[in-house]
């Protein structure tokens, strides 16, 4: 099987933002938003995901991090999506509880083609996030989850680090995309839906 890529390129006047990502990686990461945090909330979904992942993104932080962050949600979804195409083969939903220190996270996905995303997250507003807002976060992953297409059940179930508590989302949110989005051998080239198309 030929490995699964998705580009997606977008410029605009507030951001211009290259993404490339292969889902049959190996983890490996090249992220540049301008904004660490960001930067390392992605490179968990590459890593723990087995996805590899490439990102450049220039525009306007001088005006703040949100066009940036919700261009990029936009364009890694767009290539997300284009690397699944009609989804042959993949286990479609998967699942995933990670700890991180005292935080637990519960990631569940569904890539059924319908985006749409319940989020109870109970981050701090602006606290130990770095430049990166809560409000931010939890818009990146509600743009991510309608631009590619799949279903999004995220909570964080206990924690008081609001760091711990970021990350140990990303990191469920990544080992849910390993699992759903891994191809079955015995219907490698089904559509895993009783309608025949998740498109």
């Amino acid at each position: 099987m030929t490995n699964r890529l998705g580009v997606y390129d977008r410029k605009t006047n507030e951001t211009d933002i290259s993404v490339s990502l292969n889902l049959d990686g190996t983890g490996q990461n090249n992220i540049s938003t301008g904004n660490a945090m960001f930067d390392h909330l992605l490179s968990q979904i590459g890593r723990h995901g087995l996805i590899d992942i490439s990102i450049s993104v220039k525009g306007d932080d001088e005006l703040g991090w949100h066009h940036i962050v919700e261009d990029t949600a936009v364009c890694i979804g767009r290539a997300l999506k284009e690397a699944v195409k009609e989804g042959k083969g993949i286990t479609r939903m998967g699942h995933s509880f990670v700890p991180l220190d005292e935080s637990l996270s519960l990631a569940v996905v569904d890539f059924s083609g319908r985006g749409y995303s319940i989020l109870e997250m109970d981050l701090l507003s602006d606290s130990d996030l770095g430049d990166l807002t809560s409000d931010l976060i939890v818009h990146f992953l509600e743009t991510l989850s309608r631009e590619a297409g799949f279903n999004l059940h995220l909570q964080i179930l206990r924690g008081n680090n609001n760091h711990h508590k970021a990350e140990s989302s990303f990191k469920a949110l990544a080992r849910a995309f390993n699992m759903a989005l891994s191809i079955q051998n015995k219907v490698n080239n089904e559509v895993p839906s009783t309608k025949g198309t998740i498109t």
